[in-house]
């Protein structure tokens, strides 16, 4: 932090371009073809107390400013918010936090969950922030209608007409669009890992060490792969593929989560407080039936929006990933059942009854009305492609302004999700394709779950309509000559398999090393305390555990 690692101001033409270099940033005499980012590498970040926030009192905030676009920086910035507890013992700089998504704003969770991680701030300011897109971070949308919309998409349910579904989706993408403004283009994991670079000059740190969470982990892994020379201690938990389809994600998810599933109405059957009953079997079948019944007849949720089968089962996954949600999400599921109240239920969804809400492997779209193109389209061709910025209103700062807390719009993580989902995502398979594949996929889907197969299919669907996203993080990101990698994978994990973790790994060649967490869960730095000090004890004394040791489920660890 520049409290702790405080920079000359340079005075010069060559003491400037000597900084540049250092920063690892092309000067106009070595590299003129590059676009000049100088302006972005040379900010120093002005913290101040938290505004808009309920957060503790030794929490700051700041900010950076970054392209939209790095390709043209020219063509408009916008700003990046950053939150941070200052270290407490001599610091070596600072450690970026990503808690994953994507779509998952940092700052709030960094408020909420910081005590986690006060053991770092004996060595690190602990750093977090909203990616571009997300939070206070030019938040993107999809408008009033997103609810619509998800109903109009039940391409995945037996009987409905996939071309209607793929019709309302080039509608919702036009609608995302409107509302998004100009970021909506220029998102995803490729951009958001320069804006770590950009913040970590801020910061004044030579080397960017970082903690991420499961989609985390990709942006870690996507940030090895632009910058080694710059990538310091990182810590990936809870390991994204880098390489699998959004279709293949999405089985994986939904395996996971009916398996996720089995253990919690298991767990739940061994207590007479279960709203199904005490047995197994049983229970099995309600959670489907209630699943039906709600997507025949809704009934109210927050923000005066309904709340059906399918917001049900965006709840239930979300609360599977960790064993410390099951007694909320018993507590919820009785609340509906017993006084048809789903406020709970909708608060464990991301605060919306949008599905879409998860981790790396899921997506969210928004609203299916008002297109505003103005003339038809191709079938297959992007709805936001047809768009100009100067014919649509946005929710988003059109400046690339930070926007005020309350202004975050109640979609933006089922949106933002959805779009760096895509944007990362090179795959684009055109009506004819999806009309000639459902059947098989359907039949696929509802193998692995009666539950999570139908929400799952629909995710898989939710990039039509949008342009073809980068094709980077599966070519290029792989064999990484950084310093050491570790990577943490949980066995039990229902949303990023541990088989994930071995993959990413051999795909990052001889820096990454694993660590085998025998727990459950998802991510393992908050459930095992075993995980919890080997990273803590890489990350502040570069202390390595050998690739392939492993730490013991939570009950040996007592």
């Amino acid at each position: 932090m520049l409290s702790v690692h405080q920079r000359c101001a340079f005075a010069g033409a060559t003491t400037v371009t000597l900084a540049l270099l250092a920063a690892g940033m092309p000067s106009s005499a070595t590299a003129a073809a590059e676009p000049d980012l100088s302006r972005f590498y040379g900010q120093r970040i002005k913290w101040s107390a938290c505004e808009g926030y309920e957060t503790p009192e030794d929490m700051q905030c700041g900010k950076v400013t970054v392209p939209l676009d790095y390709a043209n920086p020219g063509d408009g910035t916008l700003e990046v918010a950053l939150a941070r507890y200052r270290a407490t013992g001599d610091s070596r700089g600072s450690v970026l936090l990503n808690f994953g998504g994507p779509g998952g704003a940092g700052i709030p969770q960094l408020a909420v969950g910081g005590e986690d991680f006060m053991g770092l701030t004996k060595g690190y300011d602990v750093v977090t922030f909203d990616p571009r897109g997300v939070g206070r971070s030019s938040p993107v949308s999809c408008g009033d209608a997103a609810e619509e919309a998800y109903g109009m998409t039940d391409g995945a349910a037996e009987g409905s007409d996939p071309r209607a579904a793929l019709a309302a989706l080039r509608k919702a993408a036009g609608e995302c669009a409107k509302h998004s403004g100009p970021v909506l283009r220029h998102i995803g994991t490729v951009n958001a890992s320069r804006d770590m670079d950009v913040m970590r000059q801020a910061l004044g740190d030579k080397k960017l060490n970082y903690l991420g969470f499961s989609y985390g982990t990709r942006l870690g892994a996507v940030y090895a792969a632009q910058f080694p020379e710059r990538t310091g201690r990182f810590v990936l938990d809870g390991v994204d593929t880098l390489t699998e389809s959004m279709s293949e994600q999405g089985l994986v998810g939904a395996q996971g989560q009916q398996t996720a599933l089995e253990d919690f109405l298991t767990w739940c059957a061994k207590d007479l407080a279960c709203p199904f009953g005490q047995d197994v079997r049983s229970a099995r079948t309600q959670v489907v039936q209630l699943i039906g019944s709600l997507d025949e007849d809704p009934v109210p949720g927050d923000f005066g929006q309904e709340f059906s089968g399918q917001d049900l089962v965006g709840a239930i996954s979300q609360a599977l990933y960790s064993r410390q949600m099951w007694p909320t999400l018993e507590q919820a599921l009785n609340s509906l059942l017993q006084d048809g109240d789903a406020r709970w239920l909708t608060q464990l969804s991301g605060g919306a009854a949008f599905p879409g809400t998860g981790t790396g492997t899921g997506t969210g779209t928004g609203s299916g009305s008002g297109s505003g193109a103005g003339r038809a389209q191709p079938d297959d061709s992007p709805a936001i492609a047809a768009r100009r910025d100067d014919q649509v209103t946005v929710t988003a700062d059109r400046d690339g302004d930070l926007v005020d807390p309350v202004d975050v719009p109640l979609d933006n993580l089922p949106a933002a999700l959805m779009a760096i989902n895509c944007a990362d995502d090179p795959d684009r398979p055109t009506a004819d394709q999806v009309t000639k594949e459902i059947a098989r996929l359907r039949t696929e889907y509802a193998e692995v779950s009666a539950v999570f197969g139908e929400y799952r299919l629909t995710q898989v669907l939710m990039c039509y309509g949008r342009p073809k996203g980068t094709d980077y993080i599966r070519e290029e990101v792989r064999d990484v000559d950084t310093a050491k990698l570790l990577l943490v994978g949980t066995r039990g994990d229902p949303a990023t398999p541990y088989r994930w973790t071995l993959e990413t790994a051999k795909r990052l060649g001889s820096s990454a090393v694993v660590l085998d967490n025998k727990g459950d869960g998802h991510t393992g730095y908050a459930s095992s305390e075993c995980v919890h000090q080997k990273v803590d004890d890489f990350l502040l004394y570069g202390s390595l555990p050998d690739s392939g040791s492993s730490c013991g489920p939570p009950e040996s660890e007592e």
